[in-house]
């Protein structure tokens, strides 16, 4: 695999069990290009080792006035500068490559997981550690991956190195010999302790990460509400402790780096110390003390290795840690579906609650608590809980559909929908049926002051759908950030739609339109929208009472609101207080809603809700 071959077609799957066993999956999925990086390190090496016997053999030449020698050894010499040249630059170009590759592979299976999961990756996971692992964390395992090849490369070297000099002057190999696998395992005893910080110090850089990017993303709340210094300060102390973190674990491996640069240069000590005694007693030669000299000097040089190995090591085991556990991340329900990818059609019913959601008509759920219609609407969409079986589609569980199926089938759009940056071109092309357009969508969702708003944003831009939307539709306000979300949603055209909350953030009047456009928009088609607005619930075809988990009530919304207390307590908002003295028996008409002003409006038609924002705009 070369760059420009990225991405994968396929990045495979991942042994997700523990971090090491996801580092080993990575080094096995990138066999060729660690042979490769290995074939091109042993040349680099063993060209940097090369020098010294070459320099070795030159000076004796010059000891003994051998002309020839001499050549041979300038011969020798041009050689080696060749080959650490070459293995050097393509070493260097594997490597990258590897790391690279290596990124990338898990960058797309962490956009795969993501994808796969959806609204449930949240639920099981901070949305921070996520970031945190395709940014950093990819970095730190590309790095282990990368390095592993040339580590090999450099202890080979050192392994022939020491044979080598152990049959070219044995005296003084066998000192090397003793001596380089004590320098190579010295570090050991200190490793332990400086993985633990590493650990540390990820996990402190983690939990910084996870508060700076929810701090980021609730910065308008924040501010609305003047937390926005608290928060502050709650991350400059996560800040600091990542920053005390990082520098006992920079002492350790400054400590680590310290006793690879003492240990060589005691045992060149020894070398040079017990080669002069050999050379005043006449059993070595000259160039045999500079070549040994030489060797372990330039020894050095592979042996960093062992320390940055160790160094990759301590820093990605952490990092696979948590990549694995964001891997092995799984929905409840069957992943890959049983049954064919016919797409079901009919009814949508869900067990638990007893939610029946009849095909081509326009449903509202109505639900005491927001939380629960959250769970509940992510239900209908396929993602089925542990205590809670699957809904079924015209019969159909929906967690038996292979993932995209059920996709196409049902889409869900949560109460807090994500505007990603880009053109507004951009954000409408989804994939979708081709039955509705991008302009019958954005006039639905009544977008047109939006398209205003975006277009002053966007001077450059002729057409509407060519301006810019910031990230996160940060320069929006929340009701537009809606409706554009409700735009997309309605493009897309799904068999089954479902609505959490679409209007919280948006006036009365442009709701009452949202509701009539949408309706128009998806005759024929299963929409259901959750929501207690009495705009929104006039305008269903029916509409469904959840109460603490169970259907409790069905009808319409005029039907409902007089005779059923706990719809009227949730739609007219209700207090305790107020629900007890208005309660009449079953077989007595309730009294009519304890706010008048959601009653008058729930009574108002088109035409007066007209006049109403005309009598707004004019004062």
């Amino acid at each position: 695999m070369q760059i420009q071959d990225l991405p994968y077609a396929d990045p495979g799957v991942p042994d997700a069990r523990s971090g090491p066993r996801f580092l080993w999956w990575l080094f096995r999925n990138q066999l060729g290009g660690q042979a490769k990086s290995l074939a091109w390190g042993l040349l680099h090496f063993l060209s940097v080792a090369s020098l010294p016997f070459a320099v070795g053999i030159a000076v004796q030449a010059v000891v003994d006035r051998s002309g020839g020698r001499l050549a041979l050894a300038g011969g020798l010499l041009a050689l080696c500068c060749v080959g650490l040249a070459l293995g050097g630059v393509l070493l260097h170009r594997a490597a990258v490559t590897n790391w690279i590759t290596a990124a990338a592979r898990v960058q797309q299976l962490l956009a795969r997981k993501t994808a796969r999961l959806g609204a449930a990756l949240t639920r099981q996971v901070a949305a921070g550690e996520v970031v945190a692992v395709s940014t950093g964390d990819v970095e730190k395992i590309g790095w282990f991956v990368e390095a592993l090849s040339r580590f090999t490369a450099g202890a080979v070297t050192i392994v022939v190195l020491c044979v080598g000099l152990v049959v070219y002057q044995p005296a003084l190999g066998v000192v090397v010999a003793v001596g380089v696998p004590v320098l190579a395992l010295a570090v050991l005893p200190l490793l332990p302790r400086a993985t633990k910080r590493a650990d540390f110090q990820r996990e402190k850089a983690g939990k910084a990460t996870e508060l700076a990017s929810d701090t980021v993303a609730g910065l308008r709340v924040l501010r609305g509400i003047g937390g926005e210094e608290l928060f502050l300060d709650r991350y400059r102390s996560a800040s600091q402790e990542v920053r005390r973190a990082a520098v006992r674990n920079a002492s350790m491996w400054s400590l680590i780096s310290a006793v690879q640069v003492l240990l060589p240069g005691l045992l060149l000590i020894a070398v040079v110390w017990r080669g002069v005694h050999l050379a005043r007693e006449g059993r070595i030669d000259v160039g045999e003390l500079v070549t040994a000299y030489s060797t372990v000097m330039l020894m050095t040089y592979p042996l960093r290795n062992f320390e940055e190995i160790a160094m990759a090591y301590s820093f990605s085991r952490p990092s696979a840690r948590r990549a694995a556990r964001v891997l092995s991340l799984e929905r409840n329900g069957d992943i890959d579906g049983s049954r064919a990818a016919d797409l079901p059609s009919g009814d949508l019913y869900d067990p638990a609650t007893g939610l029946l959601v009849p095909a081509g008509r326009f449903t509202a759920v109505v639900c005491g608590d927001p939380d629960a219609a959250g769970v509940l609407a992510e239900r209908l969409g396929g993602h089925p809980t542990e205590e809670s079986p699957s809904v079924h589609l015209g019969g159909v569980p929906l967690d038996e559909l292979p993932l995209d199926s059920a996709r196409t089938a049902v889409l869900v759009q949560d109460k807090d929908p994500v505007l990603l940056s880009g053109t507004l071109r951009e954000l409408l092309d989804v994939p979708a049926s081709g039955a509705v357009g991008a302009d019958a969508a954005l006039a639905a969702a009544q977008c047109g002051d939006v398209l205003e708003s975006l277009m002053q944003g966007s001077l450059a831009a002729e057409d509407p759908l060519d301006a810019r939307i910031t990230e996160r539709g940060r320069s929006l306000s929340g009701g537009q950030r809606q409706r554009l979300a409700l735009a997309r949603s309605l493009v897309t055209d799904p068999e089954v739609l479902v609505l959490d909350e679409p209007t919280s953030a948006v006036d009365s009047h442009t709701e009452a339109r949202i509701a009539t456009g949408v309706r128009e928009l998806r005759a024929g088609r299963t929409t259901v929208v959750f929501t207690s607005s009495p705009l929104l619930l006039d305008h269903a075809d029916g509409v469904v009472l959840v109460h603490e988990g169970k259907v409790a009530a069905v009808g319409v919304h005029r039907e409902l609101v007089h005779s059923e207390r706990r719809y009227r307590a949730v739609v007219t908002r209700e207090t305790d207080e107020e629900a007890g003295r208005g309660a009449a028996p079953a077989d007595v008409p309730a009294p009519e809603p304890a706010a008048p002003g959601l009653a008058a409006i729930d009574e108002l038609t088109e035409a007066e809700l007209t006049e109403l924002e005309e009598i707004e705009e004019t004062a």
